[in-house]
């Protein structure tokens, strides 16, 4: 029962000891740890009463002590602690022994000496603060006295032998390191402690040994002073004042720092400039701070990284989360970015990063989309639909030019993680205000490009909707790389049209740039038209290779990842389509085409002989005249049914917008081409042409029971076919009914004929007859 009230004090410890790894720290040994609450990296410093002698155990509650009352940036954290009858656990901020991490920077090349500058720095002023606020000596400063966080920073440990400068008060005295560690003596300044002198004397004197170690190695006896090695050249002069002979000339700490500070010295560089900055941020004027975001970033690139992810990445973050940094903090927090995993990077980036996208700040959107191509790939896309797109779309319809075309540039990252309504909906009805609404040129043909560079992954339904009318109505642009764009945008989709549209729509659009004012446009034009002529040629020489040409026509959208760039100007976008256009041999294009239903497919012929005689999105209406006309519907619900049929393929992108300009239709043109369909036996409209002096006919009616609505005038159009096809489709009049109409108007038209004839001859005159 007395076991149960006697519970081992370190089942309740809040730590656990990780028993992996473990290194010898003078009396301690170190632990990597964690916290058991949320697995927060710790060190932990242990030593066991029962293994040390009673002159350890006497440091290691002194240290304890001193740990927990000393606070300094430069001194080593205390987190927690248990003392035991049997050990002392001293919890720490995660650390590693200084010896280890040179050790380890040896191996990848050598620590910097930017790194060391800094290093030393926070230990001098570590020091210093111990002697001159303080009034404490450190007396064991040397290489196993100084630990290395995560960050890179080097912090002041060992406290086993701090005591204060005129002796403790109580008049317990701890005994000398070189008591304890035989080999410490070599450390010790040649006066004895005694002799007069300063009270840094020693303090400084061991800096010195310190100096050489890092630059050196380990000391092997103290004459070996005298042999300055790898010292830097800025730090000789300094280091010699720190191992002078005679002890009254050693600097104080404080005044070391300050000597090393001065132009051209050893702590005098970007980055400790840098760090010093970063520890005031604080307290800086928002003009200071703006001015070191600007020129820390061209410094990041020789800072080491482990500083960079663990101190400049949380100043960053802070700085833009509580001191409306703004856009500034932008480009250096890509660039440390860099430097995390794909796990650090959602966690710590991509949450400011959405943040960002809400932000009014036209700066900080401008620089986020110039920027996207650095962080795309961590944006998921449930982040991508529901709080950044709907922030980039205001970018469309900005007052600022600039930022409009670095939105429309910025599509070719997100389409690939935009969901169906905000691709193929919400973006088209954007792209297409600007390509028919925007007054500058340039932005109007970098939305053509962008369209043909994200067609892959738009829907077929779209496709079909879409690319054929946005590329006609570029051809028309006033300004000529727009018209530029439109041709290679036909190119580099040319594996998305059936040879239908080719035939009918596409060639002559591109036939009427072959004269046009600049040669650039007619030059891309005649390799376009050759490349569509090419699939033609070779359907028709071999009907069997429809399929293969049509395969990608009711495709389905690509997945996210496809590699879509942009390199700046819209000209630069025009070129990557022209080498599209230029490796595709004509001929080789096309495939099996895609089953399935709906838009996808609507535009896929049945067969080849379907597809030489009509276009195959009209078979299945002609199917379904015949199958009405035989099972003797009535004549409204065949008109209803067709021109129902009719309104929803001519729709002309009114969903998504695109029809929104009426100089936008091909027809309003007169270089409209519509698919014809074929009319039943018996039935036939009548054309009325009005031609020009150049032969160009106006106002012509085309033989198609469905042409596009604008053609027209809807009512009377309406009432035509109505008209036409009530007459046709009539169930009240049988065939002999038929027949004999038909026999009626026969003999009527010869009546008149014979009536004609007779007229013509004029009146018989009585006598007129010649006598045999």
């Amino acid at each position: 029962m007395w076991s149960f009230f006697a519970r081992d004090p370190i089942k309740d410890f809040a730590y656990e000891i990780l028993p992996d790894t473990q290194e010898k720290s003078g009396i301690w040994t170190l632990h990597r740890g964690k916290r058991k609450t949320n697995g927060e990296p710790v060190s932990v410093f242990v030593y066991e009463v029962a293994q040390g002698t009673e002159q350890q155990t006497q440091l290691a509650k002194a240290a304890f002590k001193r740990m927990k009352t000393l606070r300094h940036p430069n001194i080593l954290a205390y987190v927690d602690g248990l003392e035991t009858e049997k050990s002392l656990y001293l919890v720490t901020e995660q650390v590693i022994p200084l010896a280890i991490h040179l050790k380890a920077q040896a191996e990848k090349g050598g620590a910097g000496e930017l790194e060391i500058s800094w290093g030393l720095h926070q230990i001098v002023k570590a020091l210093s603060f111990l002697v001159n606020d303080c009034h404490l000596l450190h007396n064991n400063l040397g290489m196993w006295a100084v630990f290395v966080d995560r960050a890179g920073e080097w912090k002041l440990g060992a406290l086993d032998h701090v005591a204060p400068e005129q002796g403790d008060p109580s008049g317990v005295s701890l005994p000398a390191p070189k008591a304890v560690y035989p080999d410490m003596e070599k450390y010790d300044p040649p006066e004895m402690s005694n002799s007069s002198g300063e009270k840094w004397a020693g303090e400084v004197w061991r800096l010195g040994c310190l100096i050489w170690e890092v630059f050196n190695g380990p000391l092997p006896r103290t004459s070996s002073l005298r042999s300055l090695g790898k010292i830097p050249k800025a730090l000789v002069p300094h280091y010699c004042e720190l191992v002078g002979a005679n002890p009254r000339a050693r600097p104080n700490p404080a005044r070391f720092l300050q000597n090393c500070r001065t132009p051209e010295g050893f702590l005098s560089n970007s980055f400790v400039e840098s760090n010093l900055f970063l520890e005031e941020i604080q307290i800086k004027d928002p003009a200071e701070k703006q001015q070191f975001f600007q020129d820390l970033s061209e410094n990041l690139d020789s800072f080491p990284e482990d500083f960079c992810k663990h101190k400049v990445l949380p100043q960053l973050l802070t700085a833009f989360e509580f001191g409306n940094a703004g856009a500034v903090v932008l480009t250096p927090l890509f660039k440390v970015g860099k430097f995390l995993s794909a796990e650090e990077y959602q966690q710590k980036i991509i949450p400011v990063i959405v943040k960002m996208f809400s932000s009014t700040d036209r700066a900080m959107r401008i620089r986020l989309l110039q920027q996207m191509e650095q962080f795309i790939q961590y944006l998921n896309e449930a982040a991508v639909n529901s709080q950044i797109f709907p922030h980039v779309v205001h970018g469309f319809t900005d007052t600022n030019p600039a930022i409009r075309e670095q939105t429309v540039k910025s599509m070719l990252l997100l389409a690939p993680k935009l969901n169906e309504a905000n691709l193929n909906q919400e973006l088209m009805r954007h792209f297409a205000r600007l390509q028919a609404r925007d007054e500058q040129g340039p932005i109007r043909c970098n939305t053509t490009v962008c369209l043909g560079k994200i067609a892959s992954y738009l829907n077929a339904g779209t496709r079909q909707r879409v690319l054929i009318s946005a590329f006609s109505r570029a051809t028309k642009d006033p300004f000529p790389a727009s018209r530029s764009a439109g041709v290679l945008g036909f190119a580099a989709t040319h594996n998305y049209y059936g040879i239908t549209e080719i035939a009918a729509r596409i060639l002559p659009t591109l036939c009427a740039l072959t004269v046009d004012p600049d040669k650039s446009v007619r030059d891309q034009t005649f390799k376009a038209i050759k490349s569509f002529l090419s699939k033609l040629e070779t359907v028709s020489e071999d009907p069997n290779m429809l399929a293969e040409v049509e395969k990608d026509v009711g495709s389905c959208a690509q997945p996210a990842g496809a590699s879509s760039s942009w390199a700046g100007w819209a000209v630069t976008g025009m070129s990557s389509l022209t080498s599209k256009l230029i490796r595709n041999t004509p001929g080789t294009e096309g495939g099996p085409a895609a089953e399935g239903s709906g838009p996808a497919n609507a535009t896929s012929p049945t067969s080849a002989t379907d597809s030489a005689s009509a276009p195959g999105r009209y078979t299945n209406v002609s199917i379904s005249i015949f199958y009405m006309y035989i099972t003797f519907l009535s004549g409204l619900q065949l008109v209803l049914i067709l021109l129902f049929y009719h309104l929803k393929q001519s729709s002309d992108w009114s969903s998504s917008g695109w029809d929104a300009d009426d100089s936008w239709s091909n027809e309003k043109e007169g270089q409209g081409q519509s698919s014809s369909l074929p009319l039943p036996e018996g039935v036939r409209l009548t054309s009325e042409y009005n031609w020009d002096s150049s032969g160009t006919a106006k106002g012509a009616i085309q033989n198609d029971l469905f042409a596009s609505v604008s053609q027209r005038n809807t009512l009377t159009y309406f009432m035509s076919v109505c008209h036409t096809l009530c007459i046709y489709c009539c169930p009240g009049l049988s065939k002999a009914e038929l027949s004999k109409k038909k026999r009626e108007e026969r003999r009527k038209e010869l009546e008149a004929k014979r009536a004609e004839r007779k007229a013509a001859k004029g009146p018989l005159k009585l006598g007129a007859r010649k006598l045999d």
